[in-house]
């Protein structure tokens, strides 16, 4: 049996920082082929995250004991205005609750924040976009389109 089959649907997730013992296993995820377009490497989110320095806040998504995902936050608190930066589940895990999950923990972390009464996030529509995913979850498109991609917003 796949040792990734064996991760059950109701692991308890959480968020985690990435250190240099998780790093490499964190720039291994990958999404499925054709979402590959809407989203950066967790190489270069990472990257991109170190030289914005206080603004990006990322995390690892783990179900119990193995890593999952990654998720970025642009932490606007002189704005007050928070960003979903990244998101992603590796295509070994997606379809299991792990996303949703993880997403939920965001907002969770977002809710007491200076002047939090949303969460935006944007993507590009087409085959393999989180759109439909992020609408399950509560986020309404706003009309905006900014660099190509939807903005969409959740109310907290």
């Amino acid at each position: 049996m796949n040792e990734d089959a064996m991760i059950p649907t109701d692991a308890v997730v959480s968020l985690r920082e990435i250190s240099k013992d998780t790093l490499d296993e964190i720039l291994a995820l990958e999404v499925t082929e054709n979402q590959r377009q809407f989203v950066a490497t967790n190489a270069k989110s990472i990257a991109q995250a170190h030289f914005a320095g206080d603004m990006a806040w990322f995390r690892a998504i783990y179900a119990d004991e193995t890593p999952v995902g990654f998720l970025m936050l642009s932490d606007g608190r002189e704005k007050q205005e928070y960003f979903l930066w990244r998101f992603m589940i590796d295509r070994r895990f997606q379809r299991r609750s792990f996303g949703w999950k993880a997403l939920a923990l965001l907002v969770e972390h977002v809710k007491p924040l200076p002047g939090a009464k949303e969460l935006l996030t944007s993507y590009a529509p087409g085959e393999g976009s989180p759109g439909p995913f992020y609408h399950a979850f509560g986020f309404v498109d706003d009309g905006r389109v900014e660099e190509g991609e939807n903005v969409s917003v959740l109310k907290l």
